[in-house]
């Protein structure tokens, strides 16, 4: 099977809106509070004119859009959902569609809300509540084409091996173990879940935009999905180091590192 090619955006590096006064709170806030990192601001204010990008993308030989609803925006408190949040990514979804791109969507990316708590993942309750988060999810956004629970499960265990992401912390191998098992129990029981399952993706990953990689060889490595980092690089502690779109006097348009996709042209 032919391996679909999907530009990723990341919803709290791009949207903006995200982490600042009156704004929805993430797992990022205490430490942005403190000073230790910058958050990512008003972004690229793609909440606004996500169309944009998506428009200057189908000049991309790709086949469509991995994007991340963001928990904190949709859910901003434990059981208040944001109607007006989900019906603009529902928006935005239909038009990708429309434009001919596959979507799918991340259930958790690298950012969550931070009502859940900086240990999220070790904690029992959180993983039922990410089950129903899935479910609302595609109830909401009927026409995505693929699910994902988890972005980058490694990126999440990091956070207690090496303190490179929340809850920072180091060498916490029992932990980190924890917290795969969990993240590993929640994606059996959405495997199975009649809502969620039948558009799960089950093999999937994830190349770094302007890495060395021979994408002909990933179509055809075994994975339903390849998904390049990023579609727009975005700001804050969660942007890419590179988007294959850049934007120039108000317009977006292909950046040097789209060249990674030379391969498929």
């Amino acid at each position: 099977m032919r391996a679909r090619i999907l530009a990723a955006l990341d919803g709290y590096a791009v949207e903006g809106g995200l982490d600042i006064p009156g704004g929805p709170a993430t797992c990022y806030a205490p430490t942005i509070a403190l000073g230790r990192h910058a958050g990512p601001g008003i972004a690229e204010d793609l909440w606004t004119d996500y169309e944009s990008v998506v428009d200057a993308g189908r000049t991309l030989p790709i086949d469509g859009l991995r994007l991340s609803v963001e928990w904190a925006r949709v859910e901003p408190r434990p059981g208040e959902i944001d109607d007006e949040a989900f019906d603009r990514y529902d928006r935005l979804v239909r038009y990708a569609r429309s434009r001919g791109w596959a979507v799918t969507v991340t259930l958790v990316d690298r950012a969550w809300p931070a009502w859940l708590g900086p240990e999220a993942w070790l904690v029992p309750w959180v993983r039922e509540r990410l089950v129903t988060h899935a479910r609302e999810v595609v109830t909401r956004l009927p026409l995505v084409t693929g699910v994902v629970v988890v972005a980058d499960p490694a990126r999440l265990v990091a956070g207690y091996l090496d303190a490179s992401a929340p809850p920072w912390r180091t060498r916490a191998r029992r932990d980190a173990r924890d917290v795969r098992a969990n993240l590993a129990q929640v994606r059996a029981r959405l495997a199975d879940d009649e809502l969620v399952g039948p558009r799960l993706v089950r093999a999937h990953r994830e190349v770094s935009v302007g890495s060395r990689v021979d994408l002909g060889a990933l179509r055809s490595g075994g994975v339903d999905e390849v998904y390049l980092r990023s579609l727009v690089a975005g700001h804050g502690p969660t942007a890419a180091s590179a988007g294959l779109l850049v934007r120039e006097a108000g317009s977006w348009s292909r950046g040097p590192a789209a060249r990674l996709l030379d391969a498929l042209a």
